[in-house]
């Protein structure tokens, strides 16, 4: 089938679109790629949705903003598909469906609660294309954690990779999360701490922009280890798979354990990126080995300074990036959707008891046609 993901993740900076061939088995070919990056008062509105869904404990709710902010998801998507469709001098009609993650504003397994805003109804209807939506919610209901989702991708994608095992797929995004990858039939996967989102939200208070640019700032600074260990005894790092984060879970325990308001932007940038080194390389214990090959993907790539912690700290397994190993890094949660929306409408399992707790392998995501 041809399919077209989309994905924006907790990072918040764009959307995503990606297009593969594939039978929800396997990846028959990569299509184009593209990122369309949101405007800063897009991404307002949509960091606003996240704090005004705090309180909801019923995720069809669209209170205020939250109702806002999901028409303009919905409207922001079907204008990127079409840009990408046209660019790429694709006839919508070969398209066979669209994988739309939508936008995470709430993420509490514990409560059976997860929340992705995005009308894929109304995506399919202006699209003229059977769209496949809300992935999370019939594992989070079946007693799952609902993340992370990626790892059935991660695993199509690690069958044609030559490495020696076993292999670890890192997705460093707003949350991090791994796949482990061992020749057995079914992953096992978790998120592994915060990702980007620390970083991102503390460069975005002391110089308004979201992201500190290859580490530069973090590379200037000193590492607070006593504070990095403070944070590590926090015990969700003790807990062993399956186990998922909401991108806000440790934003005030990090600041206060941390004293980030007493820092420097580069110590405090160097501490944060630490803090996400060490809670990656904290999950190897927790695996069924330690891998001998790491894959790594998404926006943390492209911090310098965090692939070098990564590398002392996973030492001696090697790692390497996603481009490196001839995959694509920025595209690979757009296309893991497009993928997923494959296996959806063949009623194939998206997640299993190894990567999300769910207690059997369960389809997801809900299918609108045109």
């Amino acid at each position: 089938m041809r399919a077209i993901g989309l994905m924006s993740g907790t990072s918040m900076d764009g959307i995503d679109v990606a297009l593969i061939e594939s039978d929800g088995e396997a990846v028959a070919g990569f299509g184009p790629a593209a990122t369309f990056a949101y405007a800063k008062a897009e991404a307002a509105i949509l960091r606003g949705a996240v704090a005004a869904a705090h309180g909801l404990t019923d995720r069809r709710a669209r209170p205020g903003l939250v109702a806002a902010a999901e028409t303009l998801t919905t409207m922001l998507h079907a204008q990127a598909v079409r840009k990408f469709l046209a660019a790429n001098g694709i006839d919508a009609g070969t398209v066979e469906v669209i994988g739309f993650h939508g936008q995470t504003i709430l993420h509490r397994p514990e409560r059976g609660l997860t929340v992705q805003i995005g009308d894929g109804r109304a995506l399919a209807r202006t699209l003229g294309i059977r769209v496949v939506y809300d992935f999370r919610a019939a594992d989070v209901a079946a007693g799952g954690q609902g993340a992370p989702l990626v790892p059935v991708y991660h695993r199509a994608l690690a069958r044609m990779l030559d490495r020696p095992h076993p292999i670890a797929v890192l997705n460093i995004g707003g949350v991090a999360n791994v796949t482990y990858l061992d020749g057995v039939p079914d992953p096992y996967a978790c998120d592994t701490g915060p990702g980007n989102a620390l970083i991102d939200d503390f460069m975005r208070e002391r110089n308004g922009e979201a992201r500190d640019p290859a580490g530069v700032n973090a590379g200037r600074g000193r590492v607070d280890e006593e504070a990095v260990a403070r944070v590590l005894a926090h015990p969700f790092f003790a807990l062993p798979p399956p186990k998922s984060l909401d991108r806000n879970d440790f934003r005030a325990f990090v600041a206060r354990e941390t004293g980030l308001h007493a820092k420097t932007t580069a110590d405090g940038a160097a501490t944060l990126t630490a803090i996400t080194a060490a809670a990656i390389a904290a999950i190897v214990p927790h695996l069924p080995a330690a891998p001998r090959s790491w894959v790594a993907a998404g926006g943390g790539i492209h911090n310098a300074t965090l692939m070098r912690m990564l590398a002392e700290c996973l030492a001696p397994a090697r790692i390497e990036t996603a481009d490196a190993v001839g995959w694509n890094a920025d595209a690979l949660e757009a296309q893991a959707f497009a993928f997923m929306a494959v296996r959806t409408v063949r009623g194939l399992p998206i997640t299993f008891p190894t990567t999300t707790g769910v207690p059997a392998p369960t389809t997801g995501g809900v299918v609108a046609e045109p």
